[in-house]
This record gives C-alpha cells, sequence and structure tokens, in this order.
C-alpha cells in the first residue's frame, strides 16, 4: 500500500513538474514574440500588401467640410466611432500585462476595439489570467474579442474552456486563430488542422457569443471564406500577406536558438501568402458576413482603401506595438494619427460617412488587378461606382 502510495506521488510530481515547463515554455514564447517583434524587422520583404495598387479619386470639389465627416459605424452589434479594431497582439506573459493595458485605456477612450493573444496560456496557468482580463477593466465599454487558436480547438479544449476564455476578459465575441504557417515552421509547432472546420461549427452552434475567425498574416481565400460562412461564423478578419510575418519571428526565434534547420524552413516562408488587398476582394466578393481587413494596414489611407474595397473595419497590431510599451497616451496618439489620415482620405474623395465611401469609384491596377482577374473576380465594378 505504501509503495502504491510513493509511486502515485512520484507520478504526480512529475506531471506537476512537466506541466510547470510547459507553462514556462509556452510564457517564454509570449516574450520571444514581444520582444522579435519590437527589435527585428519582421515585415514581408517581397510581398506587398496590394494597396498599392488600389487608387482612390480625387475630387478638387468634394463638396463636404473637413468636421463633417462621419466615421463612426456599427459593426457585430457595435457601434465603433470609427472603423478600426486593433488586431490580437498578445498577453499570457508579465511583459503583455502593459501592453494590453494600454491598448484598452486607448480603445475605450477612442470608442474603438481590440483582440487579446492567444489565451491558451491563461487557460494553463491561471496566475496569467491578468494579463488578459486587464483589457476589460481597462475598456468597460469598448468591443473587445477573446482569442483562441485552431489546433487547440482541435486538440485541447472544449466548449467548456473556451466559454472560461469568454468569460475571462467578458468578451463581445470569439476569435478563432487560423495560423497553420505558423505552427509549420515554429520549432515547436503544433501543425495540426485535420478536422478543424468541424471544430469551429461546433463551437459556433454551442456558443451565444459572435465568432470571428481570423487568419495571422497569410490571408483567406474564396474556399475558405465560403466554408467558414457555411460553418456559421459572424465575421472573417483576413490578415492578409504584406505585413507582419509570422514565418519571419519564428525565423528569428529558431535562429537565435541555434536551429539552422527550422532558420531556413522559416526563410523560405518569410513572404508566403494571399496579399492583403485580394484576399479582401476574394473574400468580399464571395461571402455575405461582417469582414475585418488586417495585414500590413499602416496608415488611414490604408484603411480607407481597404474599407472602398469592401471591409467593415481595418485593423493593425505592430503600428501601436512600440507606443503600447511606454504609456496608453502614447497608444491614443497613434491612433489619432491615423484616424486624422482616414478622415483626410474621405475628404479628398468626398465621402462624408462610411455608407458614401462605399459609393466612391476606386482603382485597382498592376499585380492586384491581374491575380483578381485570373482568379475570376469583378474589379471592373469598383472604377463604375457613381459619384456626385
Amino acid at each position: 500500500m505504501f509503495t502504491r502510495l510513493l509511486k502515485g506521488k512520484r507520478l504526480l510530481g512529475r506531471e506537476l513538474g512537466n506541466k510547470r515547463r510547459e507553462d514556462r515554455r509556452v510564457e517564454k514564447r509570449k516574450i520571444d514574440h514581444i520582444q522579435i517583434c519590437l527589435n527585428e524587422n519582421v515585415e514581408a520583404k517581397r510581398i506587398t500588401t496590394g494597396f498599392e495598387d488600389v487608387f482612390l479619386i480625387h475630387r478638387a470639389l468634394p463638396e463636404l467640410n473637413l468636421e463633417e465627416i462621419d466615421l463612426s459605424t456599427e459593426v457585430f452589434g457595435h457601434k465603433f466611432s470609427a472603423p478600426i479594431m486593433i488586431s490580437s497582439i498578445t498577453g499570457g506573459a508579465k511583459e503583455a500585462l502593459k501592453i494590453n493595458a494600454s491598448i484598452a485605456e486607448a480603445v475605450e477612450e477612442l470608442g474603438l476595439g481590440m483582440g487579446v493573444g492567444s489565451q491558451r496560456a491563461a487557460l494553463e496557468n491561471p496566475k496569467l489570467r491578468q494579463t488578459y482580463a486587464i483589457v476589460r477593466k481597462k475598456a468597460p465599454n469598448a468591443f473587445l474579442a477573446a482569442n483562441i487558436g485552431a489546433p487547440q480547438i482541435i486538440r485541447d479544449y472544449t466548449v467548456k474552456e473556451i466559454k472560461k476564455a469568454i468569460e475571462m476578459i467578458e468578451a463581445d465575441a470569439l476569435i478563432i486563430h487560423l495560423n497553420p504557417l505558423q505552427e509549420a515552421v515554429q520549432p515547436e509547432g503544433e501543425a495540426f488542422y485535420r478536422g478543424a472546420l468541424e471544430k469551429i461549427r461546433k463551437i459556433v452552434d454551442s456558443l451565444d457569443t459572435q465568432v470571428i475567425v481570423k487568419e495571422t498574416g497569410a490571408g483567406i481565400s474564396a474556399e475558405d471564406a465560403k466554408k467558414l460562412k457555411e460553418a456559421g461564423v459572424t465575421g472573417i478578419d483576413i490578415a492578409g500577406a504584406g505585413g507582419t510575418s509570422w514565418a519571419a519571428v519564428e525565423c528569428y526565434r529558431a535562429n537565435q536558438r541555434g536551429d539552422r534547420f527550422a532558420t531556413e524552413v522559416g526563410k523560405e516562408f518569410w513572404d508566403w501568402g494571399i496579399p492583403t488587398a485580394v484576399s479582401l476582394v476574394e473574400v468580399v466578393q464571395s461571402v455575405d458576413l461582417s469582414v475585418i481587413a488586417s495585414g500590413g494596414v499602416r496608415s488611414g489611407l490604408d484603411v480607407v482603401k481597404a474599407l472602398s474595397l469592401g471591409a467593415d473595419l481595418a485593423g493593425f497590431a505592430l503600428p501601436v506595438l512600440r507606443p503600447a510599451m511606454k504609456s496608453g497616451e502614447e497608444v491614443k496618439e497613434k491612433i489619432k494619427i491615423i484616424i486624422q489620415q482616414l478622415r483626410t482620405s474621405m475628404f479628398l474623395i468626398g465621402a462624408d460617412s462610411m455608407e458614401r465611401l462605399r459609393e466612391i469609384p476606386i482603382i485597382v491596377l498592376g499585380k492586384t488587378a491581374e491575380w483578381l482577374k485570373m482568379r475570376g473576380f469583378d474589379i471592373e465594378s469598383y472604377a463604375r461606382r457613381g459619384a456626385k
């Protein structure tokens, strides 16, 4: 009897030790991601967003006043003062607490929305919950989205755990992020995607909360958008290629660890994906869902181009990461600059509201036009839209 008890205690101790090591590995990975994004060039090199191929028609007679422009919009049943969502960045590490708090303070004051990073770390280690829960404390009225990865819903988590993630930040929506590229090149990646669509469908059916499916920098095709629509999701965040490359981030991590094999694999896929503008058109012309355009959005002009192509919101993360390390005021200042660029762009094309913006003619040229024509999408209708 004593021997069995002793053996049981040893096994339990070994399991607890393994769990603590895994918790530390997850937290260390979160820290690595933050530091690399802050200190290295993690953006695409040879592939672009495609926004450079989208041209707005200047109106010398806009027939409106700059201060009259109404940027407000309603998406996911929530009123946004401007069509901006700060994309999921982080959580699950002590360093993430400051970042999430700063962003939450800014979006609350500006009337916007934000997503948190994957909540896997906090589901496995309750001590890290505060790094996520801080966002609702700082932003009691803002639109907030919880976040969990597709590999986790396939292998690890039931609806019970997913509800815990939603409750953790009192979320208005759940983001399920798709990151097959990152998992494939990450040294400790979990490239398990068989059955992902069925799991998404089951989660949608089991939750009262809205579900948004988000890529992480490689874009979403028309084919996958249709599947997600059939699965019942509320919205899609395309997160196209041309901005932050998670293959690049993992390439840096592998190099730091002296893992030459993973480094070389990461390098090859640095610029993998569907450009943001292309992915956006493929999705909005294929499904009737709320769409967030993210992936290399770096200015208010990018936001206007994304909205003109059919997005309901535009999202970005990297531009606010460095300011978030300082304060909520720094984040707010950066976002306000982008909002003023957005307002100015709308003034110069004669659009005084989100509704009017979608009626303004735009021109799509270059590689973006070539891609979309080859895939059978209509780009000429954008140029033929009526103007005053």
